[in-house]
């Protein structure tokens, strides 16, 4: 495996709306990145994404981009974007996008242009097809509930495919003028000086084609839509031209979020030559999963949380490099689902940061996670903003809970939870903004905060810092960044351990994943210890004993 620019980097994820306010409107900014620089090269960070600040009427939250071209007002403008790509580069931190290319907004220009004159150009730009007897051409349920047809406007014999929202709807990839106006966008950005990008949804990029009907999955008589992706074949053909065209052109970083990649493909997507430098690994994201619903998803316990890393370490181990995550936008607080709320702690929670850091891949660290922000409780679903969450509210309903039965499930799983203001301090709206913030703050701010953390050494802020600055450690970082993984004593419950080793040196990671004391005996005397959760290390130096939660990195 080749080494890349990128490999000993930290990763940090911004959610521009959320992140910090700057003019009061309630709506985090560009001026609020900019101003918060210096805290990102504080913690450490080399690497920051930012979601879509693009112009977009915000169905998803900007996931639906109207002009690849342009900032959206709310968010600033492009001089303020110059100006972060500039600053950021003064603190050696690399900016990177997002690149939405799967599906483009119902107010974008090319859509608009499409319903004019569905026939014409931009008509093939998209999936138009006609409705035969009233009928839509297949069965395929949108990600966000309901049938992926929706009529096209001013034509009601003809309709438009929309795998995620319907004002979203998605590009056809197969038309190469459409791709030849996708590559020439990534580019004006790469030169405008960005790092790279990371790229949403793109698995999703080719369809199984001619459309057809799957076997029904739900009551609803539709299918999900990784029936269809099972048979689609020739993903790679659109994403290998993309990273020749783009990517490999001027050496920018590119982060896929892949789900549903065939198996035998995988060293397609992140080897040595694959089409991006790196994918996200969601095993333990969707591990528990249900066709049925969020109401029947499974909690992931300890145990499947270290097998599912485990097999991400030896899946990709010689191949590429995992970008490794606890949570991200998308997906609720990672404390709040892998730790029982009966043990949330700032001892709970180093420990989980310390297994993520100490696997082999790049960490991305979404904003709030450094100081342990947890997920909200809702009290109502009028609380809720996030269009998934409000689906699968009713999806509830409709299997026959209780409306606050239903909002107890939603409350576990909702994107919202990851979407509440930044915690900066106890001040009012946790400062985050001196207006009214577009989501509710979580009210545990003023527990959990940065400013009561920042002065304090024993804090999870702190203890994230170390993490940071371990990776980077000369001492250690070719051992942490390249070293082999070695699962330890599978055998144990609640036991995270495994070694890393190169020919020169190896350490040992112990995390004990439970309230309760335990020990576990070396095989031989550890040389010394590199990092701890806690004060000590009770025991021996070949018979220790871990205390609750307790996370010890040693060097053998």
């Amino acid at each position: 495996m080749q080494k890349k620019w990128w490999h000993e980097k930290v990763a940090y994820q911004i959610y521009p709306k959320s992140f910090y306010d700057t003019n009061g409107d309630g709506i985090g900014d560009l001026r609020g990145i900019i101003e918060k620089l210096p805290y990102l090269r504080e913690l450490g960070i080399d690497i920051v994404w930012i979601s879509p600040c693009y112009c977009s009427p915000l169905a998803d939250e900007g996931y639906d981009i109207s002009d690849y071209y342009n900032i959206d007002p709310r968010f600033g403008t492009m001089e303020d974007m110059d100006e972060l790509i500039a600053e950021a580069k003064k603190y050696d931190i690399g900016i990177v996008m997002d690149l939405v290319v799967n599906h483009c907004s119902d107010e974008h220009e090319w859509f608009r242009k499409a319903c004019e004159n569905p026939d014409g150009k931009y008509g093939k730009y998209f999936y138009i097809e006609d409705m035969k007897d009233g009928k839509v051409p297949c069965n395929w349920r949108s990600y966000f509930g309901g049938s992926v047809w929706e009529p096209l406007p001013g034509h009601p014999d003809k309709c438009y495919l929309h795998l995620f929202h319907k004002k979203q709807p998605d590009l056809n990839w197969e038309n190469p003028e459409l791709r030849e106006e996708i590559y020439k966008m990534i580019n004006w950005w790469l030169e405008k000086g960005l790092t790279g990008f990371r790229i949403d949804a793109i698995i999703n990029i080719k369809k199984a084609l001619p459309f057809k009907d799957y076997p029904a999955d739900r009551a609803d008589g539709l299918s999900k839509a990784q029936n269809m992706l099972a048979d689609a074949v020739g993903v790679g053909d659109f994403l290998g031209e993309m990273r020749d065209r783009c990517f490999k052109v001027y050496d920018a970083f590119s982060v896929g979020e892949v789900f549903d990649e065939k198996p035998e493909e995988f060293a397609n997507f992140i080897g040595d030559n694959g089409y991006f430098s790196s994918m996200y690994d969601f095993s333990t994201n969707i591990w528990g999963r249900s066709d049925k619903g969020w109401y029947d998803y499974k909690p992931i316990t300890p145990n499947a949380y270290r097998d599912c890393m485990f097999a991400g370490q030896k899946r990709s181990e010689g191949i590429g490099f995992y970008s490794l995550i606890i949570e991200n936008h998308d997906e609720p607080r990672g404390v709040s689902r892998y730790i029982p709320e009966d043990d949330l702690s700032g001892t709970s929670k180093k420990a989980l940061a310390t297994v993520m850091f100490m696997l082999r891949g790049l960490p991305f660290i979404y904003q709030g996670q450094e100081i342990g922000m947890e997920n909200m409780k809702f009290h109502s679903i009028d609380e809720v903003d996030d269009i998934s969450t409000i689906d699968e509210y009713q999806v509830a309903l409709d299997a026959g809970y209780q409306p606050d039965e239903a909002l107890k499930i939603i409350s576990d799983h909702s994107r919202d939870n990851a979407r509440t203001p930044f915690q900066w301090s106890a001040a009012p709206q946790a400062g985050f903004t001196t207006g009214t913030p577009w989501l509710r703050v979580n009210p545990n701010y003023t527990d959990i905060n940065l400013e009561s953390q920042r002065n304090d050494p024993d804090s999870v802020y702190q203890y994230y810092r170390t993490l940071i600055a371990l990776r980077k450690n000369p001492q250690y970082k070719e051992t942490i960044v390249y070293g082999v993984t070695t699962p330890l004593w599978t055998d144990q419950d609640n036991l995270i351990a495994f070694t890393r080793s190169t020919p020169e040196q190896t350490l040992l990671v112990a995390v004990n994943f439970r309230n309760e004391p335990r020990t576990i005996a070396l095989d031989a005397p550890y040389k010394q210890p590199v990092l701890n959760n806690y004060a000590e290390i009770s025991g021996s130096k070949t018979e220790l004993t871990l205390q609750g939660y307790q996370a010890v990195v040693l060097e053998l």
